[in-house]
């Protein structure tokens, strides 16, 4: 049974050769180790045909591998996969490869002796010889510290602030000649007809362009209605009580 350095590792071994890819347990970076031929199946084949792929020297990968898990369950799967179908030939050379890949990626890793995590160098704090989980750079922290106050000083400010003072609740006029919306202006914003209040003339009370008695005296509005808005000027038919002109702004009456 193989014996890893560390349990958060990848196979990536086909019949053409071998190849291990070992991640940090803080970032999951990892490090691909160099590609090592099959003799079995360089003779099997009787070419040099590498594995697809197959990187001939170890390299570092940045990023997070994609569906890392940890060492037992990853192990297991791989493993039994790897070894399907394998040549006893194949499977010491597969040990033999995985032990060298081994002693290659350890020179790229730190233990941590507080946790037992293995990490690459961006993790580890060389001054406190501990992974940056256990310790933590003093100036990322410092940072990381700053960073966070300002965040709750901009929060508590934001829940003092006055940031708007406006009426919350409104009223839609809706137009009494064309019953669409008309606007906040004196006329309406569809169909131009005056927003106007009608005025009584007994009490002067103000009233709505459509009632057809005062809504403060009773009296009786429609007898004493303005005449008809026909502007002389410009022929435009004006709703009853307007002043002026929709049409060319003549004063009308």
């Amino acid at each position: 049974m193989l014996q890893a350095f560390t349990r958060n590792y990848q196979d990536n071994s086909t019949d053409a050769g071998f190849q291990f890819t070992f991640y940090c347990d803080i970032c999951n970076d990892g490090y691909k180790s160099s590609f090592i031929q099959s003799d079995t199946y360089k003779k099997k084949t009787g070419s040099r045909i590498l594995g697809q792929g197959a990187g001939l020297v170890g390299s570092l990968l940045g990023g997070r591998a994609s569906n890392l898990g940890h060492a037992a369950e990853r192990g297991t799967n791989i493993l039994s996969q790897t070894f399907d179908g394998k040549s006893p030939e194949w499977q010491k050379e597969h040990e033999k490869a995985f032990e060298r890949a081994q002693n290659e990626a350890k020179q790229h890793f730190h233990r941590c002796p507080n946790d037992n995590k293995y990490v690459c160098d961006h993790c580890w704090n060389e001054d406190e010889g501990l992974c940056v989980s256990c310790a933590p750079r003093q100036e990322v922290y410092v940072a990381q510290a700053r960073a966070q106050a300002m965040k709750r000083n901009i929060d508590q400010a934001g829940q003092s602030a006055t940031v708007w003072q406006g009426k919350i609740e409104s009223k839609t006029t809706i137009c009494p000649s064309c019953g669409k919306p008309a606007g906040t202006g004196a006329f309406c914003n569809s169909c131009g007809a005056s927003m106007a209040l009608k005025e009584c003339p007994k009490c002067g009370a103000k009233n709505a362009q459509t009632v057809r008695f005062c809504n403060n005296c009773g009296e009786n509005l429609a007898q004493t209605a303005a005449p008809s808005g026909k502007c002389s000027a410009c022929g435009l038919d004006n709703p009853p009580g307007t002043k002026f002109c929709g049409g060319c702004g003549s004063k009308l009456g």
